[in-house]
């Protein structure tokens, strides 16, 4: 039987949850029913079902129903043995990262030296703060519900189910079987396509419209 772990993005994220409904909350009532009658196993660690309350206030006979379909459950971080080398990249992305948002400052100290309207010196501030938060944040794992939901897919041998730029990057390198969530509807209600996700090669690659 196929496992998938879900991230918040696959039932917050419009571009994905649309596939099942336009309303977001009916969105989730559709993607239960299609999971209760698949042939797969889902799981969302506690923090990563914490952070979906935070985004959606589920009333209790869909809370009810979600913790019936959904397994929640947290990785064992104690047990599991990751290569060390990942830890070497990691650390050296935050690096080069934290170097390049320094620069982006630098820039923009510059930038403001010789402003005197108010108005002009927010608009620099303003970019500065977009600037700086996609050098640093953007394609990174950037949150514990990151770790804890790439960590429970590695645990499990399970399929990763994620919207997030960089937690699918991570998932990548650390060889975890991944699909792209806008076929997530197709992968549930085909038994076939559930079987390819799980014995089928890379599926970041074989699925990626823009993979060569």
């Amino acid at each position: 039987m196929e496992r998938f772990v879900l991230e918040t993005s696959v039932l917050t994220n419009p571009d994905v949850y649309e596939q099942f409904s336009s309303d977001p909350y009916e969105a989730i009532r559709v993607f239960l029913g299609l999971a209760r009658r698949s042939n797969a196993t889902f799981y969302m660690p506690r923090s990563v079902y914490q952070e979906l309350l935070t985004l959606r206030e589920l009333d209790t006979p869909l809370a009810a129903d979600f913790q019936g379909v959904i397994h929640i459950r947290s990785p064992r971080k104690y047990n599991l043995m990751l290569p060390g080398n990942l830890l070497f990249e990691l650390i050296e992305e935050v690096r080069m990262r934290i170097d390049r948002g320094l620069r982006i400052a630098e820039e923009h100290a510059r930038m403001s030296r010789d402003l005197t309207e108010t108005h002009d010196v927010g608009t620099v501030i303003n970019k500065l703060r977009d600037r700086y938060r996609e050098a640093l944040r953007r394609g990174i794992l950037d949150s514990c519900e990151d770790v804890d939901v790439l960590l429970l897919a590695y645990e499990l041998d399970a399929t990763m189910l994620s919207a997030d730029e960089g937690l699918r990057k991570w998932t990548d390198k650390m060889g975890v079987r991944l699909i792209y969530p806008q076929y997530l509807r197709s992968v549930m209600e085909n038994p076939a396509n559930q079987h390819r996700s799980q014995t089928g090669p890379n599926c970041d690659s074989a699925s990626d419209p823009q993979a060569p």
